[in-house]
């Protein structure tokens, strides 16, 4: 993957002191980036210079697409095509379902696709900035976010019916009971009535 001259690949511990200098100049939190440098893309020029670099974050079938860095902004429109193509090959890789944003470049929506987010996104990037972009790389039918929704509201609509169901028994139950009550009583009564005006036994 090279185009025009430069190398995309994945960053290695040799790429450090110069992803440090970039996530620097871009006022990014470097010790939180180092301990994850290797989620990072770059793009290397002929020279061996880091010329630009993007991370991706996994979470299950999830991918956040984070901390995009320039050693000149000027080249952002050579290195992003050639970045996002890492990136989605990676995202295949990895069998991703849907890739996330917060990247505010028009790059990500007009070019890449993404749009705002219909969904929240997942707890393992919570504490990101936002707002959200997502963009879907597969079929729905197959997601797991999206299997695991529907999961939650059959669970729900079940529990709706078995708690409808306790409290028609609990109902039901009630009603035997006073039923029975009011069979018992009129039993008693009947009883009551039956030994009241029974005929004088026979002398």
């Amino acid at each position: 993957m090279s185009a025009p001259g430069y190398r995309v690949r994945r960053a290695t511990t040799d790429d450090l002191d110069q992803l440090k200098a970039l996530w620097a100049a871009s006022a990014l939190p470097q010790e939180e980036l180092e301990k994850q440098f290797t989620d990072f893309q770059v793009a290397q020029s002929p020279e061996g210079v880091v010329a630009g670099a993007v991370a991706m974050q996994l979470a299950g079938s999830d991918g956040r697409i984070h901390s995009e860095v320039f050693v000149d902004f000027a080249l952002s429109d050579t290195l992003r095509p050639l970045l996002w193509e890492r990136l989605q090959a990676v995202a295949r890789n990895h069998g991703l379902f849907r890739l996330w944003t917060e990247e505010t470049a028009l790059f990500w929506k007009k070019d890449a696709g993404f749009s705002a987010a219909a969904i929240p996104a997942p707890e393992a990037f919570a504490g990101a900035r936002g707002p959200w972009l997502a963009l879907r790389l597969k079929d729905e039918s197959a997601d797991p976010a999206l299997l695991e929704a529907q999961f939650n509201l059959f669970r729900e609509a079940e529990r709706s019916r078995r708690e409808k169901f306790l409290r028609w028994a609990g109902a039901l139950k009630v009603a035997g009971t006073v039923l029975a009550a009011l069979l018992l009583i009129f039993l008693l009564g009947a009883l009551a009535w039956f030994i009241r005006h029974r005929p004088p036994a026979p002398r």
